[in-house]
This record gives C-alpha cells, structure tokens and sequence, in this order.
C-alpha cells in the first residue's frame, strides 16, 4: 500500500478527497446540525458519494489496463467499479428526493436499483477474486464443503434474528418484501463467499498479489459492516443522514479505491520485470 501512495497519483488524490470529507463530516453536523429536516445540496450525505464515483473511474481505468473483461483479474476490477457506481447512483436518487422534490426517500425507490444492484455485483466480484487468488471453490475437500455451508448459514441466521424475526408480509408490496429480505440476505452472501475466498486461499496466496487481494477482501468486509449498521439502525428508527453510518461507508469507499489503485502498482511492476 505503501507504495502504491508514493507512485500513483489517484492514490494521492484518493487520500486528499477523504480527508477533506472527514473534516467535513466532523464540521457538518455543527453547521447544518443532524436534527434539521431540511437537506442542503453540499451537506456530507450529498457528498461523501464522490468518493465512490472517483473509485469507479479509476477502477474502471485499471481494468482496462489489465485486458478489460477479457482477463480474470480486470473483470475483478471491472465488476467491483460497477459495484461503486451502482453505490453512486443510489446516492444520486437519495439527493434528487431531497433537493430536488423535497421529499422523504421513499422506499422502495429508483434509489434501490442501485444499493441492491451493488450485492450480485460484489458476489460476483468476490467469484472472480477468488478465480484470481486460485482459491478452490469447487470445494472438493470436505472441511471446506463444511466451511462453505456453516459460513453463510450463520451469517443468515444472524441476518434473520436481528432484521426479519416476527417480520409482517405486506403481500400489497412485493417489491418491498424482496428487499427486506434481499438485503440481508445478499449481503451475507457476498461475505460469505469473501471469508471462504479468505480461508481457502491463506495458504496458497503469495508474491506480489497476496496483500492486495487480501486488501479488497477487507474492504469488503468494512462495507458489509457499513451495510449492517445501516439495516441495524434502520429497523431501530436511530438512522440519520449524515451520522455515523454515512461516514462508515465512505471508509468503506475509500479502502475499496485504494485496493483498486494497487492493482495498477502490481502491473506497472509486472511489465517492468518482462522488460528485464
């Protein structure tokens, strides 16, 4: 990481606009205080999405480096770029309802094309990851059939406990229904399937890929984090725009930039070492 700071200047870059929004996020709330209802274009929550979007571009820029789709490793890129925008879009519907009609965002919304988007793209992210880090998921070995059904069991078992038990079908809304239900559930999933990438590849991994594949991985683990805060607030009506949540997912933004960027460290080595 630490020389991917010191040779690429998106990394710079990264590192400045994250500053800037934590300043921002601990000025804010004195500024414009949590419990105003009125939403200000400029506030954190309009903002901190920049740093997805900046992660998208460059990840996007990376991959096509890399072959683009048609090589294993851009297609990780590529798909976890998307998972940015798809995160980005979400943020851009949150900031049309509230400055533009002025309104509560509803739920379901457009919004959710983009949140919800986010999980099969981060499930298939961590698919190819683990294609990369040469991970055996045809899980032929039995502690690891083991692993890949106690994982994702516990991990949805503690979705259904917190967010659905004694959950009320409202069958007039579908659509919300599969969210409900689609949140937590995906988001298990997908770290699921990032811990079992984890633990079958710990001992495989090695050179200059092994920490910075880890590095994705932890930075999936932060925005599983940032999603289950999210759900936990949500269901307990203590959310705010804003709070700690929003600052949570721009941690989670910035470390998946930044684990992007170090791929463009790795190649510009790689080429170096067939020129010699």
């Amino acid at each position: 990481m630490k020389e991917t700071i010191e040779k690429e200047w998106q990394a710079q870059v990264s590192i400045l606009v994250f500053l800037l929004l934590s300043l921002w996020w601990l000025i804010n709330p004195i500024v414009i205080p949590l419990s105003y209802k009125i939403r200000f274009f400029g506030d954190f929550p309009s903002l901190y999405g920049i740093m997805a979007l900046w992660g998208g571009i460059c990840g996007i820029y990376i991959s096509n480096k890399w072959g683009g789709i048609k090589s294993t490793m851009g297609k990780v890129l590529f798909v976890f770029s998307l998972g940015l925008f798809a995160q980005e879009f979400g943020q851009i519907i949150y900031a049309y309802f509230s400055f533009y009609k002025h309104i509560e965002v509803p739920y379901p919304s457009l919004g959710d094309l983009g949140y919800f988007g986010s999980i099969p793209l981060y499930i298939a992210g961590v698919i190819f990851l683990a294609k990369a880090a040469g991970a055996d998921l045809s899980l032929k070995n039995f502690a690891h059939r083991l692993q890949a059904i106690l994982i994702p069991l516990v991990l949805l078992v503690i979705s259904y406990l917190i967010f659905l038990k004694g959950y009320e079908f409202d069958w007039s809304n579908p659509l919300k229904i599969f969210l409900d239900f689609g949140y937590p559930f995906g988001q298990a999933i997908y770290i699921s399937l990032a811990l079992l990438t984890y633990l079958l590849s710990r001992n495989i991994l090695g050179g200059i890929m092994k920490n910075k594949i880890l590095f994705i991985l932890f930075a999936l683990l932060v925005q599983y984090v940032s999603d289950f805060t999210f759900l936990y607030q949500s269901s307990k009506g203590t959310w705010q725009a804003g709070g700690i949540n929003d600052y949570m997912y721009l941690v989670s933004y910035f470390l998946m930039t930044l684990g992007l960027l170090q791929f463009n460290t790795v190649l510009t080595k790689l080429r170096q070492a067939q020129k010699n």
